[in-house]
């Protein structure tokens, strides 16, 4: 991707825009900059212009409720698609929050048979959380896990996994091995090998 397009930059208003009032977990930290790291990453590692933009609306319809068709309708076929791999299914249908596991598991799933520019931009994603979560342990200790629905072995299981699956659809990408580094660096921060990491099964929880 070569300089911003007018596309380019609507999409980041629109990130900028409809999450205005998200902050990062447990900060005032705009949630929005998570969105653009996102974005960064996979231009910095020459992705193109669709997926770039993808990278920044990512979450616009899991967080925000974004109607995908809209996404459609002003981005393409190809960003929208790429959104709806990486949008979980938050509630059932009676509105009740759906188990961790049980969507997390779904994702592995769904990203096992996704576009390649899909298995990118939650690489990016995952990236930028790990990348995060290492840097706040590093300044302020295990509680840190404190802010997330689940504890330090679960989280590195699946950032692990994820791992796991971008080997498989990805290669030996150098976006992947920047990833394998930075969970590798995690596991160490939270004295965690990821050769203990033990499977939950989704189903079990």
């Amino acid at each position: 991707m070569n300089g911003y397009s007018q596309r380019y930059e609507d999409a980041l208003v629109l990130a900028a825009t409809v999450h205005h009032d998200q902050l990062r977990k447990q900060t005032d930290i705009p949630y929005s900059t998570h969105l653009f790291h996102v974005s960064l990453i996979l231009i910095r590692y020459g992705f193109d212009e669709d997926t770039a933009i993808a990278g920044l609306l990512h979450d616009i319809v899991e967080d925000q409720q974004y109607p995908l068709i809209k996404i459609q309708e002003q981005f393409g076929t190809k960003v929208a698609s790429i959104v709806a791999a990486l949008t979980e299914k938050k509630r059932d249908e009676s509105g009740n929050p759906r188990p961790w596991e049980v969507r997390k598991q779904e994702g592995m799933d769904l990203l096992a048979h996704a576009s390649v520019d899909a298995v990118a931009t939650k690489v990016a994603d995952a990236l930028h959380n790990v990348s995060t979560i290492s840097a706040n342990l590093q300044r302020e200790g295990d509680s840190v896990w404190k802010r997330f629905s689940r504890g330090a072995a679960q989280s590195i299981w699946y950032y692990h996994h994820l791992l796991v699956v971008a080997r498989g659809r990805l290669g030996e990408h150098p976006l992947v091995e920047e990833y394998a580094a930075a969970v590798e660096q995690l596991c160490r921060l939270a004295s965690i090998s990821s050769e203990d990491l033990t499977p939950f099964d989704a189903e079990e929880q």
